[in-house]
């Protein structure tokens, strides 16, 4: 007990060194340093600009399909649909997918709330999964252990036998930017009759097995809000490989307007989705860096392993097996026998100014979603208990 005293110490020393070290080389004007912020230079400048000074800055500007069609030649996507944020295209993506009121749709516990919303926003019931350890994604050994004990496929669909409710999707979550086991997860959906969702709000240049996340399932969905590693302020994209979901979504994330030269006719019930032509110009210059950025975010990795290393109460998050992670936000987990350090860490360090956060409260655990099924979910609540997101913005190469 003494010498994890001692030790504990000690690890508190050094990352109270560490503190001191970030406040003595980082000179922002605000004097905090931020948990991720965007990479701007002067291309977003030009870029917004000539957008304004062409008028056309809402839905039907060229802007946007400039920007899907890069994004279409980045991920290798035969489609892609811009929208105006993640969640809306969750939502969306579910809709095309066929979730409807009642049906339940899987999902990790472990996620940020807007992926549960997506699924109550579409009248569905979010049943809430096993995380990993490696990945932080989806457990598939338990998913299909789990789904053999309590579904049943009648006519082609999956069921759930105790509450008899079709289970309409399974959503995969690529966390942080870190490639789930997809492959592992789509011969489990194939066998279970689930159609996959790709969330990979966060993995936009995240490569697994020489493929873009997203592009594994039948729909996928990036984000790219304001704290990702390439940003349009607000926004996301639909990204899939059949036609008729890609028209179906940008029909219905226009408010199922017709075609009209000068009437406003509309065909059914649709969604004010679209993504604004002044987003998607910041969009387009930042994804030519795109490149560029995720080289620096993957240096940092390298540079903070560097200076972690000898550290023995915690662990820096590396990129999976097969995978090439973007490293959106860099994660240490704390040693299960310094769990306890977690608050006083987050403390300490957003005391300083340096932001740091735990990672999101598992879903299960907010009053609002505590009611839903789930499995039995001890490894999301050990992840939430020992992990903390540091820093990771790519311009901190320059200072650490």
């Amino acid at each position: 007990m003494e010498t994890m005293k001692l030790q504990t110490n000690k690890n508190i020393k050094f990352f109270n060194n560490l503190i001191k070290e970030f406040k003595r080389k980082v000179k922002y004007k605000n004097k905090v340093l931020p948990l991720h912020e965007p990479f701007f230079n002067k291309a977003e400048e030009k870029y917004v600009l000539d957008c304004v000074k062409s008028t056309f800055v809402s839905t039907r500007g060229q802007m946007v399909k400039k920007f899907e069609d890069r994004i279409k030649k980045i991920t290798n996507s035969k489609y892609a649909v811009a929208i105006v944020n993640g969640t809306c295209a969750l939502h969306l993506a579910l809709k095309l997918l066929g979730t409807r009121q009642g049906d339940e749709v899987l999902l990790p516990s472990l996620t940020f709330a807007g992926t549960s919303h997506a699924v109550l926003n579409s009248g569905g019931i979010p049943h809430f999964l096993e995380s990993e350890y490696d990945t932080l994604g989806i457990d598939p050994i338990k998913l299909e252990k789990y789904l053999k004990k309590t579904t049943s496929i009648k006519r082609g669909k999956c069921f759930n036998k105790k509450t008899g409710r079709k289970i309409s999707a399974i959503i995969v979550v690529h966390v942080f930017g870190h490639p789930a086991k997809i492959d592992l997860l789509l011969k489990i959906s194939k066998r279970f009759k689930i159609p996959i969702l790709e969330d990979a709000a966060e993995g936009v240049g995240s490569i697994y097995k020489k493929k873009h996340v997203g592009t594994f399932g039948k729909i996928g969905v990036v984000s790219f809000n304001g704290n990702k590693t390439i940003t349009t302020g607000g926004g996301g994209i639909i990204i899939t490989k059949d036609k008729k979901i890609s028209i179906q979504a940008k029909h219905l994330s226009l408010n199922s307007r017709v075609n009209h030269k000068w009437e406003y006719i509309h065909d059914k019930e649709g969604y004010n989705y679209g993504m604004p032509a002044i987003n998607a110009a910041l969009g387009l210059a930042q994804l030519e860096k795109l490149g560029k950025l995720i080289n620096f975010k993957r240096k940092l990795y390298r540079k903070y392993y560097k200076k972690f290393k000898n550290i023995n109460y915690f662990k820096l998050l590396k990129e999976p097996i097969d995978a090439k992670s973007n490293y959106w936000l860099q994660t240490i987990i704390l040693e299960k026998k310094y769990k306890q350090l977690k608050k006083s860490l987050l403390l300490k360090t957003n005391s300083a100014g340096i932001m740091t956060r735990p990672v999101w409260r598992p879903m299960h655990k907010l009053e609002h979603l505590k009611k839903y099924p789930r499995m039995q979910l001890k490894v999301a609540e050990d992840i939430y208990d020992r992990a903390i997101n540091i820093p990771s913005s790519p311009n901190l190469i320059k200072i650490i």
